[in-house]
């Protein structure tokens, strides 16, 4: 592991840095040819590679380096040291690798070796072909993944979107805020699929499996034959049931065309109603407030995510957003909607010419089953992500598999988490056998405030916080009769990823696996 460097200046690296200034598992941060870098040793070899996070930028150099690997100090992507390739998301594209030589007791970066993934060799016996029904970051993931796993053979895409997989998280955050152009939405343009070969079909609806025939039936009454499938159908919002919950400036946010709209209607929007104190309700409000709209939110709790971040935080956050100017009405719910307020069931009528409803997510299981597989509040799959019958895996917000940490079976609605399921399952369609075993993580950003969770704490009764909450710099460890089940950490990067790796290797030995994943 590795505390943040500090920076060298000019073309260090080319110039060449004493070989006693690279310590086994630390960084450097430097730069060589014009280009940022970070110089790394891991046994008797050395490492360089670009200092810059592929996903949102973040700066490696603050990150960690474990065994062979680097980890963002952002999102928690990992790098490979020795190619620079992308090894889990949310992280896509490599970093840079350099080549580096030994000499006179100094150690040179004399250019670039490769840039980004490299493909593996397909094992024998793959698929004839693979079709993934769902276009969120776990379908989009496993067929760029099969692809760098070198599988040659037909990789289809049915989405019923009608956008390329896109950046989840961003719609809420700075997409909706203002900030961040709906270019930057799409995890990957139209061209790469076309460079893959992999067959994008937006806009298209699987409405039944025939697992014996092993073919899809679609909405256009059309068929498609598979060799091997992978559900990732996602998750739905939820909708209210009340009158007025269809009317025009009533919104939801899922995909990339509800974030459109809502940012377009947001746009000339004077007074908003959130409805549901749920993350993404919490992190519409900040945004709707970066726009200077007025904004009422409206939940059923009385201290908001107690149950996920406990007391302490909810107080926090609730008067973090009164700061900034939102108005909360907790312990009541609305009873109906018209074309200029919303009608709470306490008898309040608060205006509103833009309502977005956050009251969460229910996964989309009724292909799974119909298909007949297996259900267990989602769809059951075992440690590979294969479910109850061959040849069909589920990755996503509809898989609940089996947790090494607990041994209890558990579904997480995190898009970190579905891309690296789409990533396990795409490996072991091609027979790799890889058991899914990330610690489940997931982050949120409202205002300046910025927390990171990782692990997976469905039921905890400890909160101790280490830190100041107040001044945005503390970690907290969820523990359950004594164990620590997650850690939250605001503003404490490192200790976010040091908390991650403590979680791995004590699963790694838990069941007996010799070390953690990179």
């Amino acid at each position: 592991m590795s505390d943040t460097p500090s920076p060298l200046q000019g073309d260090d690296f080319a110039a060449g840095i004493a070989l006693e200034c690279i310590a086994e598992g630390a960084m450097l941060l430097g730069h060589a040819h014009g280009e940022a870098l970070l110089l790394s040793r891991h046994g008797d070899q050395l490492f360089a590679v670009g200092a810059t996070c592929t996903h949102y930028g973040g700066p490696l150099a603050e990150g960690l380096v474990v065994g062979d690997t680097v980890r963002c100090p952002w999102h928690h992507a990992a790098f490979s040291l020795r190619t620079g390739e992308a090894l889990r998301a949310p992280a896509l594209g490599g970093v840079g690798c350099w080549q580096v030589e030994e000499r006179g007791g100094k150690a040179y970066v004399t250019g670039k070796r490769m840039a980004g993934p490299t493909s593996h060799a397909a094992k024998a016996g793959a698929p004839e072909s693979i079709v993934i029904v769902g276009g969120g970051t776990a379908g989009q993931a496993a067929a760029e993944t099969l692809r760098r796993e070198g599988y040659a053979g037909p990789v289809t895409l049915l989405s019923s979107d009608t956008h390329l997989p896109c950046d989840r998280p961003n719609l809420s955050k700075n997409f909706l805020a203002g900030t961040a152009p709906a270019e930057w939405l799409s995890l990957r343009p139209a061209e790469f699929y076309q460079e893959q070969n992999i067959d994008v079909r937006l806009a298209t609806q699987v409405v039944g499996i025939d697992p014996v025939q092993r073919q899809l039936q679609l909405a256009d009454g059309s068929h498609l034959a598979y060799g091997a499938l992978l559900l990732a159908t996602g998750a739905e919002p939820v909708r209210l049931d009340l009158p007025g919950a269809h009317l025009p400036h009533v919104h939801v946010l899922r995909t990339q065309a509800d974030g459109e709209a809502l940012a377009k209607a947001a746009e000339g929007a004077q007074r908003a109603v959130v409805i549901g104190a749920s993350f993404i309700g919490l992190e519409v409000a900040a945004s709707l407030r970066a726009r200077n709209v007025e904004v009422h939110v409206v939940g059923r709790e009385s201290v908001l995510m107690e149950k996920v971040l406990g007391p302490q935080v909810g107080a926090y956050l609730k008067k973090l957003h009164e700061k900034n100017g939102v108005v909360f009405h907790l312990g009541t719910d609305p009873v109906s909607i018209d074309a200029q307020a919303v009608t709470l069931r306490s008898g309040e009528t608060l205006p509103a010419d833009l309502v977005v409803v956050g009251v969460g997510v229910r996964p989309a299981l009724a292909l799974a089953e119909q298909a007949g597989l297996a259900m267990d509040r989602g769809v059951a799959v075992d440690e590979y992500l294969q479910t109850s019958v061959p040849g069909i895996y589920a990755a996503g917000d509809i898989a609940r598999w089996p947790d090494p940490a607990t041994g209890e079976r558990i579904r997480v609605e995190h898009w970190v988490v579905a891309g690296r399921q789409g990533q396990t399952a795409a490996r072991n369609l091609l027979g790799q056998r890889e058991r899914f075993d990330a610690v489940p993580f997931f982050w949120t950003e409202q205002y300046d405030f910025a927390l990171a969770y990782v692990g997976h704490a469905e039921g905890w009764d400890e909160a101790l916080i280490d830190g100041e909450l107040a001044q945005q710099d503390c970690r907290i460890t969820y523990r359950r009769a004594g164990k620590a089940q997650a850690v939250a950490v605001v503003h404490r990067d490192l200790d976010g990823l040091r908390a991650e790796v403590e979680m791995e290797r004590a699963m790694a030995g838990k069941n007996g696996i010799a070390k953690a994943r990179p």
